[in-house]
C-alpha cells in the first residue's frame, strides 16, 4: 500500500481512481465491507483504490467537548487500512478550516482536484462538509457534471464505532472483538509504576493509554502483549491500595516473561472479561486471586489466535 500523509503531495494515476472517504475509526467490519466494495469497484474500472482518511476524528474538531473517544491511533487505523489491500491511503489534515468548506468546494478541490476520482465509494449515511450538508445526492449531482459515478454501500447491521465503544464502555471485549474482526487493541509506552506487582510476585507492565483513545471499563481481562505474549491485564483504579479517586490506568502482567519493557511501546489488546475489579482486605487475598486470574487468562487465550 502507498501511504501519503499530506493530501497534497498525492499523485493521481492518469486513469483515475476510485475512493472512499471517512474517518475509518476502528477499521471494524463494516469500514472492511465498503473497502472491499471500493477494491472490487477499481478493479471493474482499471481505477486505482484509494482511502481518504482523516489525521483526527472530525468530531474532535467540530464538537470537542463531546468527542467520543478513538478505537484506534492514526498509526494502528493506518496499519489496519493497509491489510485490507487498498492501492492508496492518503492522509487529510482536518481543523477549522476545513470543518468549514462547503462540500461543493470539498469535491471539485480534493475528490476531483487532487484524487482525480471516477468512483466514489460511501456509507448510505455518508455526511460531509460545512454543517454536514454533503452527502449521496449531492454527490451524485456533482459526479454527473464532473465525471465520476457514486456507490453508496448499505451498513452492516450494527456494525458501527459507536456501537463498539458501548460494547467496550460495558466491558464486553469478546462482542466488540466480533464487530471488529479482532481484539480491540491499544498502545502506549511502558512506565514505571509503584514496583508493587514486582513486589507481589506479579510485575506487571505499565502501558500509558493516551487519554483519547478508549479502554474497556474498569475490571480484569485475559488479552495479549504485543500480538504474542499473554497476559492478564488490570483496567481500573486499584482499589486495594488507592483510593476512589484514583486515575484509571492499564497494567499488564505477562505470563512466562521475565525482561524490562521499560520505555518500549507496549500493544495491549483484549480477549475476554474475566471479572469486576474488587478491594481485597489482605494482601493474600489478593495474591489468591491474581494467581487464579492467571489460570482463567491460560484458558482465555489458549482458544484464540494472537494477533
Amino acid at each position: 500500500m502507498d501511504l501519503v500523509t499530506d493530501v497534497a503531495a498525492f499523485v493521481a494515476p492518469r486513469g483515475g481512481t476510485a475512493v472512499t472517504i471517512g474517518a475509518y475509526d476502528g477499521v471494524h467490519r463494516g469500514h472492511q465491507f465498503v473497502v472491499g466494495e471500493l477494491r472490487r469497484l477499481a478493479t471493474e474500472g482499471g481505477l486505482d483504490s484509494v482511502v481518504l482518511t482523516f489525521d483526527r476524528h472530525p468530531a474532535a474538531v467540530v464538537r470537542p467537548e463531546s468527542a467520543p473517544k478513538l478505537l484506534t491511533d492514526l498509526e494502528q487505523k493506518l496499519e489496519l487500512l493497509a491489510a485490507t489491500g487498498v492501492d492508496h491511503t492518503v492522509v487529510l489534515h482536518f481543523d477549522e478550516a476545513r470543518s468549514q468548506e462547503e462540500p461543493e468546494d470539498f469535491v471539485a478541490e480534493v475528490l476531483v482536484g487532487s484524487m482525480r476520482a471516477r468512483v466514489v465509494v460511501v456509507g448510505e449515511d455518508f455526511h460531509f462538509g460545512r454543517r454536514r450538508r454533503g452527502n449521496v445526492e449531492l454527490l451524485r449531482t456533482m459526479g454527473a457534471s464532473l465525471g465520476f459515478e457514486v456507490a453508496h454501500v448499505p451498513l452492516l447491521p450494527a456494525t458501527s464505532s459507536t456501537e463498539v465503544r458501548r460494547l467496550l464502555a460495558a466491558g464486553d471485549v469478546a462482542g466488540a472483538a466480533g464487530l471488529l474482526g479482532r481484539p480491540h487493541e491499544v498502545r502506549g509506552v511502558v512506565e514505571k509504576g509503584d514496583q508493587r506487582g514486582r513486589e507481589l510476585g506479579y510485575p506487571t507492565a505499565n502501558v500509558a493509554v493516551p487519554a483519547d483513545i478508549l479502554m474497556p471499563s474498569p475490571g480484569i481481562y485475559a488479552g495479549w502483549y504485543g500480538g504474542e505474549q499473554a497476559a492478564a491485564i488490570s483496567v481500573g483504579r486499584r482499589p486495594t491500595f488507592k483510593d476512589g479517586g484514583a486515575p484509571v490506568v492499564l497494567e499488564a502482567y505477562l505470563l512466562d516473561f521475565a525482561g524490562d519493557l521499560y520505555g518500549q511501546r507496549g500493544r495491549v489488546s483484549f480477549v475476554s472479561r474475566l471479572r469486576d475489579e474488587e478491594r481485597y482486605d489482605s494482601i493474600d487475598e489478593l495474591t489468591g486471586q491474581m494467581a487464579l486470574d492467571v489460570e482463567a487468562t491460560r484458558a482465555a487465550v489458549g482458544q484464540v489466535t494472537a494477533r
